[in-house]
């Protein structure tokens, strides 16, 4: 009896183009690698080579929105008893976040300062790109300050639960998506000649002080001014001068960073500091 062979309805799929294998724990590691080696392609036809990392909190409200939030929550707290917790509660957050919105400004302006130089050194190469979290808060401001310049930024945007939603200021070219933490420090770090840190909370605290540490212990052999802006803030959320006391860090470590108050004092300083070391 002669064999009769039946063609498979579909043919069976490559390897690398199986997305439950993808996205299996097996494939890890490739999608790992795709998280360098993605980026790094696209960074390199954009000739994106240096890098000014803006950090912040996700939280903090342009000086616009924010004033209407006060006049809002006011209005509401007059329609309410004075004792009425919920209204008082909202005001003072309200009142609170005006306070931290100049940081938005101040962001801002900084990074399109930052960009019209960056624009005016010609060569795309020789640039340095505005590179922000891709999020809310003081990476919008980031981002928003470049666009204003009419230039481009790098965003390196990541998945999670809450407070990560891509602003419409980042360049769409250069917006990148991370599933993994680690691999998007890696590019942050990796591209940057310089770094600001303005008011955050603990993911900005994670990023500071990971990059103070490969900077005092020579893991990064690149110079990198660290601007760390809003003295206010800063000296009362962590007491630097006490690690120095306490010898838990060397006081020459102290000299890391700097403190800045102001828009113009920071960008001449960073200006002059890249101009001197990479220009």
């Amino acid at each position: 009896m002669k064999e009769t062979l039946t063609p498979p309805d579909k043919w069976p799929e490559k390897s690398y183009k199986n997305p439950n294998f993808l996205n299996s724990g097996d494939a890890r590691l490739i999608r790992v690698m795709c998280e360098f080696i993605e980026p790094e392609s696209r960074l390199r036809r954009a000739g994106v080579r240096n890098t000014v990392v803006f950090f912040g909190s996700a939280r903090t409200l342009p000086r616009d929105i924010a004033e209407a939030n006060v006049k809002a929550a006011r209005a509401q707290l007059n329609t309410v008893p004075e004792a009425d917790r919920e209204a008082r509660d909202a005001y003072d957050k309200a009142q609170r976040d005006l306070k931290m919105a100049r940081y938005y400004e101040d962001a801002a302006s900084l990074a399109e300062k930052l960009t019209t130089w960056s624009l005016s050194l010609g060569n795309k190469s020789r640039r340095f790109y505005v590179c922000s979290g891709g999020g809310s808060g003081i990476m919008e401001a980031a981002n928003r300050g470049a666009h204003r310049a009419g230039g481009t930024s790098v965003s390196f945007n990541i998945s999670l639960p809450m407070e990560q939603a891509p602003n419409g200021y980042q360049t769409r070219e250069l917006a990148f998506e991370f599933h993994y933490f680690f691999v998007r420090k890696f590019w942050f770090f990796y591209l940057a000649k310089a770094l600001v840190v303005f008011p955050g909370g603990y993911g900005t605290m994670d990023e500071l002080f990971e990059l103070l540490t490969l900077v005092q212990t020579e893991k990064t052999i690149k110079y990198m001014p660290i601007l760390v802006y809003g003295t206010e803030y800063w000296r009362e959320i962590v007491d630097f001068e006490a690690l120095a006391k306490w010898g838990v860090i060397d006081r020459a470590n102290l000299d890391l960073f700097r403190f800045f108050d102001d828009v113009d004092e920071a960008f001449g300083y960073l200006k002059a500091e890249l101009t001197k070391h990479y220009v």
